[in-house]
């Protein structure tokens, strides 16, 4: 013991917390300074511009209350266009916000600056989030964007409060270039839709991991497809598969072609649900109520290590069994026995697709779980036989590059010329032809 009365262990904590509340400081000096730096340089070169602009809307001003920096007031000043003027539809109004950049109100990246009635007692906890001077771009921004936006946007502003600089917001405006190209995510929209004849339900990650809840508590039997651009093209030219996703009790949008095809047809899609990111949310969700999980597919060994991640970070969850994908069609039969006796709440099938959806649809009654879904190479992601894509390039919805980049001899006909016919067959569908409709 010191003299002081402290153990070791507790003086290097102690001399920890200090070095990251130096970082911490330093980091955000550092942004500030580039913050006020380029406001400074900014208002003296657009000078001009702004005198002008000031003129042309009659010197009126709309002030809007703001909150900044440990929650502290702000207001956020724009020039007062009407709302069809060309100045309005260029953005020229906001100009005079970067004053509150300079003043420090404001930064170019950050959290989103939320009005006073948004904020709640709850809010006023998170104190990482409120450490940080709110910004004009947000994670959470291009995240809505790219339709990944599965938690909630407090979540992702203390994930950005944890690697707050200047390096990382350079890495956020790299993601903003896309994201601006993808539209605005989808608030309202309908809860279901359709895409070149497909029928797909429209809901969110937290909708969906819900939904699958339900029908385990209740013990209902239901079947989960996924919808991406290389299962539309299949199903394209084969009536059969087509049919299979058409009778799935929920079928979920998957990949960012889809969020493009909605768009072009004037159907927002609200999220990206993918088996990728849905499985961690189903884990937690039956390690919750102690449900069990039935995994088949991949090759031998692979879903052992699945089984093993689930078991590991999902304390509760039951592994009802597993059973590698590289069996006879003579053993087919002892294969749906396997998974009728162990009886799982959740039955998740690697085979690819379109395989996987029509093995499940042809065994539907006899098969003894309560939710079976297909979801092609999650296995070998979580086993760790193949690194997933990092968050920086979700963010940006170019997942699929990371694939190619890792397969490019199976995978460039899928992606650079699979997602042009499907865009090319969403135009035709834009236009009026639906050669499904016979």
């Amino acid at each position: 013991m010191h003299g002081t009365g402290r153990s070791a262990e507790e003086v290097r904590r102690r001399l920890v917390i200090g070095r990251q509340r130096a970082w911490l400081r330093w980091t955000l000096g550092s942004k500030r300074a580039l913050d006020a730096g380029s406001a400074f340089l900014l208002l003296v070169g657009l000078s001009p511009l702004l005198a002008m602009l000031l003129v042309s809307c009659g010197g009126r001003l709309t002030r809007q209350a703001r909150l900044g920096r440990w929650a502290e007031p702000f207001e956020m000043v724009s020039f007062d266009f009407e709302p069809k003027s060309v100045a309005r539809r260029l953005g020229l109004h906001r100009l005079p916000v970067v004053v509150s950049i300079l003043r420090g109100e404001l930064s170019w990246i950050g959290p989103r600056a939320l009005e006073p009635a948004e904020l709640t007692a709850a809010d006023r906890e998170q104190w990482r989030r409120w450490d940080l001077r709110p910004g004009l771009l947000s994670l959470w921004w291009i995240r809505t964007r790219a339709n990944n936006n599965y938690g909630t946007e407090w979540e992702t502003d203390s994930e950005y409060g944890q690697d707050a600089g200047v390096w990382n917001d350079m890495g956020i405006v790299a993601r903003a270039i896309p994201a601006a190209l993808y539209g605005s995510g989808a608030a309202i929209t309908e809860d279901e839709i359709s895409v070149l004849g497909l029928r797909m339900d429209n809901l969110t990650m937290s909708e969906a991991v819900d939904w699958i809840g339900q029908r385990i508590r209740t013990r209902e039997t239901a079947a989960i497809r996924f919808l991406n651009a290389d299962c539309a093209n299949r199903a394209w030219s084969d009536d059969g598969y087509r049919d299979v996703l058409n009778s799935a009790g929920l079928t979920l949008a998957d990949g960012i072609g889809l969020k493009l095809a909605g768009q072009i047809l004037g159907r927002p899609v609200r999220q990206n649900v993918n088996g990728t990111d849905l499985f961690p949310k189903l884990c937690a969700r039956l390690a919750e109520g102690g449900h069990s999980l039935f995994l088949l597919g991949a090759k031998p060994g692979v879903a052992e290590l699945v089984a093993a991640w689930a078991a590991e970070n999902h304390k509760g969850i039951r592994i009802a069994g597993v059973r590698d994908g590289y069996f006879s069609a003579e053993q087919d039969e002892e294969v749906v026995r396997q998974i009728s006796a162990a009886s799982p709440d959740v039955l998740l099938v690697a085979f690819g697709a379109p395989r996987q959806d029509v093995w499940i649809a042809a065994r539907a009654g006899r098969l003894g779980a309560g939710v079976a879904m297909g979801v092609g190479g999650l296995f070998d992601f979580y086993s760790g036989r193949i690194p997933r894509a990092p968050q920086w390039m979700r963010d940006m919805a170019v997942e699929w590059l990371y694939r190619f980049w890792q397969e490019p001899g199976r995978m460039w006909r899928r992606y650079f010329v699979g997602n042009f016919v499907f865009l090319l067959r969403v135009g035709l569908e834009r236009l009026g032809r639906r050669p499904w409709e016979k």
